[in-house]
């Protein structure tokens, strides 16, 4: 098998895979989600919106056609917004090299069917080796050369241990994890909870309450994770706290920022158009109360969350709702408690 990686999706993450593993001579094929997009980046050798002042390594191939699937690629990326994640693999599933596995860096969780990202992978493409990567995982810092760790799950050891050794570097630190529910819902979750995170902020209600916000998010999360066969001890990992720490609260998080946006006063989806790149938190609410509802688990952080973002409810009332909730043992429904 060659050791040619494939990207599929040229956002601020595939870009910024891309030229990690290319500088870590890796030769590396990426494809933006057109063929306008793809051959912007050809000619620029650059991602301007996402990654702007890094050059594509010589070793980065932008294609502009999809016969580079066929192509006997070690391991094929996907990098697309969760949202569009089964029509891209009805799409390209069919051309792609039989013996590549795939590597879904993509955070969410499917509406309507409540599937996270490598269940969807399954059920479009059967019999594939499929791994999932997430953690605190900042794409413009890292692909400006900032340190970083992550973790890869999934449930071929073998596979897994062989996408940390591809992705690992002197600037990019990889774990591997047998959990592919915690780590899959802890990524998608995350996001939800940094959306609250950003209302904290765009109401200036400091870091007391902010840190209460990520704490209690942290609760939700693992609860629903435990009850979907996840390990509890993922959620205190790269995977759950340290992304959610990361993602809560940085400047870069599109998450954290949607949710400013729209505590100041500024529609969804107004606020989305201000974003660069997609805010996952909010595609993911659908699927993952869904999740939640068909485990019977409470989530009443996500439910006041989708209350301001689809439903007009003001800011300061799901505030006022979370609050007024009666008072009940810190641990409950935690690790058996």
């Amino acid at each position: 098998m060659s050791d040619q990686i494939g990207i599929i999706g040229a956002g601020a993450w595939g870009t910024t895979l891309a030229v990690l593993l290319a500088d870590a001579q890796r030769p590396v094929s990426l494809r933006a989600h057109s063929s306008e997009a793809t051959e912007r980046l050809a000619h620029a050798r650059a991602n301007e919106r996402y990654l702007p002042g890094v050059v594509f390594p010589p070793n980065v191939r932008v294609v502009t056609d999809d016969a580079f699937l066929a192509e006997p690629h070690r391991l094929f990326v996907l990098a697309v917004p969760s949202t569009h994640v089964r029509s891209t693999l009805e799409a390209v599933g069919p051309s792609l090299h039989r013996d590549a596995a795939i590597l879904s860096v993509v955070k969410g969780i499917e509406e309507g069917t409540h599937l996270r990202m490598s269940q969807v992978i399954a059920e479009v493409l059967p019999g594939r080796r499929v791994a999932a990567l997430s953690g605190p995982n900042l794409a413009r810092e890292i692909g400006y050369g900032k340190p970083a760790g992550s973790v890869v799950a999934s449930e071929d050891p073998d596979l897994a241990a062989e996408v940390a050794s591809v992705l690992s570097s002197d600037r990019f630190r990889v774990y591997t994890n047998r959990d592919v529910v915690g780590v899959e819902l802890s990524g998608a979750l995350k996001n939800v909870v940094a959306l609250a995170a950003g209302m904290v902020d765009g109401l200036g209600f400091g870091d007391s309450a902010k840190a209460g916000i990520i704490t209690r998010g942290l609760a939700e999360m693992t609860r629903l994770g435990v009850a979907a066969g996840a390990n509890p001890l993922t959620f205190a990992g790269l995977a759950g706290v340290g992304d959610l720490i990361a993602t809560c609260m940085s400047p870069l998080s599109r998450n954290r920022r949607a949710g400013e946006l729209i505590a100041s006063g500024i529609p969804w989806p107004e606020a989305g158009e201000q974003l660069t790149g997609v805010a996952e938190g909010v595609a993911t609410l659908a699927g993952a109360l869904e999740l939640a509802s068909e485990h019977s688990v409470e989530m009443p952080i996500a439910q006041q969350v989708r209350a301001v973002v689809f439903e007009g409810r003001a800011p300061m009332a799901a505030v006022a709702e979370l609050m007024a909730r009666s008072t009940k043992d810190e641990l409950g429904g935690l690790f058996g408690a």
